[in-house]
């Protein structure tokens, strides 16, 4: 069953907050990225040598550019919208 969410409500509130499932869905692809990103700063740690060492740093800056995008989508979704 579909809710109809009248324009007064969406801009009294955040369309986060509208959406709980949206909200978990962050959640859980924030956590999932923290999880690549823990592992590969780990392989930049312990990389043997200076081309395991790039790669590694390379998943870390592509991880950190996720988690950004992630949070900017989140900031444009979050905020009511206008009238």
């Amino acid at each position: 069953m579909r809710h109809v969410i009248s324009t007064e409500t969406r801009s009294a509130r955040g369309f986060m907050d509208e959406m709980p499932e949206l909200r978990l869905l962050f959640h859980r692809l924030n956590n999932q990225l923290g999880i690549i990103l823990a592992h590969a700063e780990l392989m930049h740690a312990k990389a043997p040598d200076d081309a395991n060492r790039a790669r590694a740093a390379q998943v870390v800056a592509s991880t950190l550019e996720a988690m950004g995008t992630t949070r900017a989508l989140r900031k444009q979704i979050s905020t009511p919208i206008e009238q």
